[in-house]
């Protein structure tokens, strides 16, 4: 009888539909299930479809209700299922008083009762948004990570990109809220805290002579000596500060695991992509780090096909994975999103697309084991989570042959190499 939370896509969708489970219990809201979509991919918004579909037939008399990125770009959509009774945008589901309304609500029906699809959406204008509070997950907090969400929105328009209109223009929460979040995850429990957002090196960026995520991250750890563990989530490294550059170089609680949002090896893409930096830029900011930090590794954000991309363009982005010395790379196959401009370029053909991210797949799959393989032997320092596994400062991934409590940060010696992890001694 409680609230079920199907959550798509990137870790802030974690980070928030842990607030809006505990946003919708505080109003009595009971017998609902929730669909927090991602629209990064058409892959993505047809997952959430089929999850609806599925949600529906297992319990025809629960109403669903659709929020996220996909909802918020896509409203109609989702109103015009029979499935859905509800759909709320990414302001509003993060607004107590939509889940209060919700809660008070006679009207919220069940699959194929539901009422005219203009009637469900409950979607203002994102670009509107103001709010930047930090989010936090609390779950996780209290056994080994927590997430906190200390920025959302961006205000770059990457040809491919539909995220903007999904999330807003960029804005950041004030230091000291988020220096409060932190010190309540620690107190939870939370061995180590990961800073989460939709443009993260842009924290404090839209402010005049605002503050930026290096200061974001001395704040944190000068206030919270206690706090074992600090890690980034995705990184633009033309973004990266000063500040947080001394920091990478000099604090060892924070963690030497940078993952990048890179998409091309290959200049002329990188420009019709609008990103802000070119591939020599990409490979000196690795060695520039790797000078600073000699443990660091790196992950990165690769798309295979995007339009105009010839094979050759495509190997100097397959080339990159070992020039920037890549270790986990999330590799993409480009998908047209309405309303971007990359959507009306001459696209690739999509059995070329699919064959070139297969390649991607295998060039990415190759450098992790080239990754894990080095490590076998070495100390490493585990966090260890539930499941009996764990990860080290770098993210590597380490299973136990035996049960260990979660939350503890134990020396290791790996012995072998498992798939995508390693086996300790």
């Amino acid at each position: 009888m409680g609230v079920e939370l199907v959550t798509f896509g990137c870790r802030l969708n974690l980070v928030e539909s842990e607030a809006i489970e505990r946003q919708a219990l505080a109003t009595g809201l009971a017998d609902v299930a929730v669909i927090n979509t991602c629209a990064v991919t058409s892959e993505a918004v047809r997952q959430a479809g089929q999850a609806i579909r599925r949600l529906a037939r297992d319990n025809p008399d629960r109403p669903i209700i659709v929020t996220g990125c996909a909802a918020q770009i896509e409203p109609q959509h989702f109103a015009a299922m029979p499935e859905v009774a509800r759909v709320l945008g990414n302001a509003e589901k993060l607004d107590v008083a939509s889940w209060r309304a919700l809660a008070n609500s006679n009207s919220l029906r069940g699959a194929g009762q539901t009422d005219e699809p203009a009637s469900k959406i409950v979607v203002g204008d994102i670009m509107q948004a103001r709010d930047a509070s930090p989010h936090r997950t609390q779950a996780l907090g209290q056994h080994t990570r927590g997430f906190l969400q200390v920025q959302n929105g961006c205000d770059h328009r990457c040809t491919f990109c539909v995220i903007p209109l999904g999330r807003g223009n960029a804005r950041s929460a004030p230091v000291d809220e988020v220096v409060a979040q932190a010190r309540s995850l620690v107190q939870d429990g939370a061995s180590e805290i990961v800073l989460t957002g939709v443009d993260l090196t842009s924290y404090g960026r839209e402010q005049l002579n605002g503050p930026t995520l290096g200061t974001l991250v001395g704040a944190i750890l000068a206030a919270l000596p206690e706090l074992k563990r600090l890690r980034l989530s995705s990184l633009d490294a033309v973004e990266v500060d000063d500040e947080l550059r001394a920091l990478i170089a000099g604090e060892p609680r924070l963690m030497p695991h940078l993952h990048l949002s890179l998409q091309s090896g290959d200049d002329l893409v990188l420009k019709r992509m609008k990103r802000r930096h070119s591939r020599a830029e990409a490979v000196a900011f690795c060695e520039e780090m790797r000078d600073l930090r000699p443990d660091i590794v790196f992950g990165a954000d690769l798309i295979a096909g995007f339009p105009t991309e010839d094979e050759a363009m495509f190997s100097r982005t397959l080339a990159l994975i070992e020039e920037c010395g890549l270790s986990y790379v999330h590799g993409f196959p480009y998908s047209p999103r309405p309303g971007t401009p990359a959507a009306r370029m001459p696209q690739v053909a999509g059995s070329e697309i699919k064959e070139r991210a297969a390649r991607l797949r295998e060039a990415a799959e190759a450098a992790h084991a080239r990754h894990l393989g080095a490590r076998i032997g070495r100390p490493l320092s585990v966090l260890t989570e539930r499941g009996d596994t764990g990860r080290a400062e770098d993210f590597t991934l380490v299973r136990f042959g035996s049960h260990v409590a979660p939350g503890q940060i134990l020396p290791v010696t790996a012995h072998a190499q498992a798939g995508k992890s390693l086996l300790a001694a």
